[in-house]
């Protein structure tokens, strides 16, 4: 009777879709401004800059939304079972049938007063890092109106400002105790977020990890690896993940000191050069990885609900660094990342996506326009809906390293790319009835 219900109720969730009435979706509270909304400075990584490391080059709109591989509704990838098949969370589905609860006054649905403490801990939590930006700097604003703090805020800024920390791969200001503690559970339980293993990673070898699809903000990322409340040192023991973010978050006072101890680092070439290199089993990387947002912003504005839309086809500077180091390369992909806010589409607001890719070629980030619901409803505000996000971690692709000195060889990036993909792929088809059940069409790789 149960499955009968559950299969009814997603059956009429899709009909409401696609007549455009997205009120009839279940949703739920609250939004945070990760830093991991990332990868700007090495994961956009498409051709060549002067300096010989590839990144893209933004292109026009129209060019942008050229469809160039996409994966077949109708058969399975070839490969696809070589994945292991995966539990359903029940939470996900209680999760959905919470929210069915509502009240509703002048149109708005409002949560109801009798939402479980836990649940109220676990809004608090993701509210929290929502203003660690805005908190951090409003802290420093604040200590420099009191003259008895110049004298340590003047070489606090010097600091500030000539700290290679966020670079130089030495991962001192990371904290365990820090990414370990219990807010960040409730964080990750506000979805709920779940990390899949689905292929052992040794610790012999050393990693990059391609995190797709970018989403709006990057939550899934920032619960799975800059934090352990996925559990992702159990998962893949001997293994010290960095998640990358744009190098200008270590100019913000204060809030630097907090992205450092969750073991966050720039997402330079120099940072991932330095992390894949030093340290580790044998002081050269072994046993260390990365994980770069590759869409970057660009994928960020094909975020739109029930869609899997990745901005990928020409990025392969994370592929030349992985030849250039010897990192493994491993496919992430997060079901229900893009599902968290509802933003403005294209077709229906060109203007707005013209202004949107003006912005991004000028200034390297973009303005999504997007609402989510808030604290106390589930219809307004800028905070992600409570939709379940599962994070498969996918197989490894072996890498074999460039002679020191050595020009990365193109053919040998194309086949590792064309790799990737396919391992991409292979996930989609093998978990999208599982985790995209609600979708409104196939994963599409873009330009």
């Amino acid at each position: 009777m149960g499955n009968v219900m559950e299969a009814t109720w997603l059956r009429s969730t899709r009909d409401d879709t696609r007549r455009g009435d997205t009120r009839q979706r279940p949703i739920a509270d609250l939004i945070m401004d990760s830093p991991a909304e990332t990868q700007e400075d090495l994961a956009d990584l498409g051709e060549p800059k002067v300096d010989g490391f590839a990144l893209e080059s933004f292109r026009e709109a129209d060019e942008d939304k050229t469809v160039v591989g996409s994966v077949a509704g109708d058969g399975k990838f070839p490969g696809y079972d070589e994945y292991p098949p995966l539990s359903i969370d029940e939470n996900d589905r209680e999760s959905r049938e919470r929210e069915r609860a509502y009240y509703r006054a002048y149109g708005i649905r409002f949560a109801p007063w009798n939402i479980p403490f836990k649940r109220r801990l676990q809004t608090m939590a993701v509210l929290m890092h929502s203003l660690s930006i805005a908190g951090t700097m409003s802290l420093f604003f604040f200590l420099c109106a009191i003259p008895l703090f110049w004298p340590i805020i003047v070489p606090y800024l010097l600091h500030m400002l000539l700290s290679k920390a966020a670079t130089d791969g030495r991962l001192r200001f990371r904290s365990e105790r820090f990414r370990r503690l219990p807010v960040w559970r409730f964080f990750a339980n506000y979805y709920p977020a779940r990390l899949h293993k689905t292929h052992d990673l040794p610790p012999t070898r050393k990693y990059i990890f391609g995190y797709h699809p970018h989403g709006i903000i990057s939550h899934g990322a920032f619960a799975a690896f800059a934090t352990e409340s996925l559990g992702f040192s159990e998962k893949f023991p001997g293994i010290t993940n960095s998640l990358l973010t744009l190098d200008s978050n270590f100019r913000i006072p204060l809030y630097r000191e907090y992205i450092l101890s969750l073991g966050i680092q720039s997402v330079s070439k120099e940072s991932i050069t330095n992390i894949l290199s030093k340290g580790g089993r044998n002081d050269e990387g072994m046993g260390r990885a990365v994980t770069i947002v590759v869409g970057g912003a660009r994928e960020s504005l094909e975020a739109q609900p029930y869609t899997m839309h990745l901005v990928l086809s020409q990025r392969k500077g994370f592929i030349k660094l992985a030849v250039r180091t010897g990192a493994d390369i491993v496919p992430v992909l997060a079901f229900g990342e893009n599902d968290l806010y509802d933003q403005v589409s294209p077709e229906t607001h060109p203007g707005i996506r013209r202004m949107q890719m003006y912005v991004l070629r000028t200034l390297k980030f973009t303005l999504p326009f997007l609402h989510g619901r808030g604290i106390f409803n589930y219809d307004v505000g800028l905070m992600p809906y409570r939709r379940p996000l599962n994070i498969i971690v996918g197989k490894p692709i072996h890498v074999k390293q460039a002679r020191d000195g050595a020009e990365v060889d193109m053919r040998e990036v194309d086949r590792l790319h064309g790799l990737y993909v396919d391992e991409l792929r292979k996930m989609w088809d093998r978990y999208k009835d599982d985790f995209a059940a609600e979708r409104k069409e196939e994963m599409t790789i873009m330009a």
